[in-house]
């Protein structure tokens, strides 16, 4: 009995709240939010459910530690010596490419805006836009452009990567699309057509980028003082 108890004592110590955080997370990238269950969690970690709850109250918290586990490791301290549209930027792509490689993250950071994770992506944008010399005025609109540019962009990417069809190359499927638009009908889309050659070659991270250059670059434009009249 002693020897038992024992045992039990020391693997109850060795269940910590960040094994079963990365437990869940291993769940979460192989098979999405619906896999995530208690009893999966508890067959992973050898060790029954109610041993989870001890460190874990439910799944929506298990989820948002989840989430701020990637979001801490993708946003690692910053140079505070980077100009604060580079460190804006360093920022997008480290959301960008978490979510793009654990696309579960962006439901999670929409649906709780006030979870650590949610609040550390924005504190971070803001701090650059303040540091911008932003005017108090215009920053709430600032960082909301932003903060939704970068959270919709990379949602819709990491989507956008799940409904390629199995073994499709994603080079060979742009490449399928940007043929059936140069087919279309000149004299309805004319726009589109135009730039198809560049949907067949675009890079999303690239494209991810040039849209937060164009925010910054209104941003800049939409905050200058403007100049007194002679």
């Amino acid at each position: 009995m002693a020897r038992r108890t024992q045992r039990s004592e020391r693997r109850g110590h060795a269940l910590t709240r960040a094994r079963i955080v990365q437990a869940a997370v291993e769940i979460l990238d192989s098979d999405g939010e619906d896999a995530l269950t208690f009893r999966a969690l508890a067959a992973r970690l050898a060790t029954g459910s109610g041993a989870i709850y001890w460190h874990v109250a439910d799944k929506s918290d298990l989820l948002a530690a989840a989430t701020n586990e990637i979001i801490v490791g993708a946003l690692a301290e910053p140079d505070h010596r980077s100009e604060p549209s580079q460190a804006i930027r360093a920022i997008a792509i480290a959301v960008f490419d978490a979510i793009d490689a654990h696309p579960w993250i962006g439901a999670q950071l929409f649906r709780d805006p006030a979870q650590p994770a949610s609040l550390r992506i924005s504190e971070g944008i803001g701090r650059r836009l303040q540091a911008l010399g932003v005017p108090e005025p215009a920053l709430f609109d600032c960082w909301s452009a932003l903060v939704n540019y970068i959270l919709g962009v990379a949602v819709q990417n990491a989507a956008n990567a799940r409904l390629l069809p199995r073994e499709t190359e994603r080079t060979a499927f742009l490449a399928g699309i940007a043929d059936r638009w140069t087919q279309l009908d000149p004299a309805k889309y004319t726009f589109v057509r135009q730039v198809a050659g560049r949907l067949r070659d675009h890079d999303d991270r690239e494209q991810f980028l040039a849209g937060i250059d164009l925010i910054l670059a209104g941003i800049a434009t939409a905050t200058r003082p403007s100049e007194a009249p002679h």
